[in-house]
């Protein structure tokens, strides 16, 4: 017996595991058409929302798999873009302009991102 629609677990969606599928169940987000029908913009701002350290692999990970895609699959224009969107939404929602403690140290023994 197949569940009607709007009961399909996250999961349901290729590529979105367990953990992901907790860090969504957290900020409301359950099945498979409401994940689908709001995107992986407005979702990862409601797991931000309700508490997910922001991580960027998560963030294009839920992208790619919204699209059939693996997380591993973003590369070069497209996954800058995404970086770009994905620190944009970082500082929006958890005013994080200063970069979290760890990139903050790395940045000053001068081993942290190069933007």
């Amino acid at each position: 017996m197949t569940a009607p629609e709007g009961d399909d677990p996250v999961t349901a969606i290729r590529h979105i595991g367990p953990a992901q599928a907790a860090e969504l169940a957290r900020a409301g987000i359950t099945t498979a058409s409401a994940l689908r029908r709001i995107g992986a913009g407005a979702a990862y701002r409601a797991m931000l929302a309700a508490g997910t350290r922001p991580h960027f692999i998560g963030f294009y990970a839920l992208h790619m798999a919204l699209q059939g895609r693996p997380w591993n699959d973003c590369k070069g224009a497209e996954k800058d873009a995404l970086r770009a969107a994905f620190d944009a939404m970082k500082a929006e929602t958890t005013g994080a302009d200063p970069p979290f403690e760890l990139e903050r140290v790395l940045d000053e023994i001068g081993t942290g991102r190069r933007r």
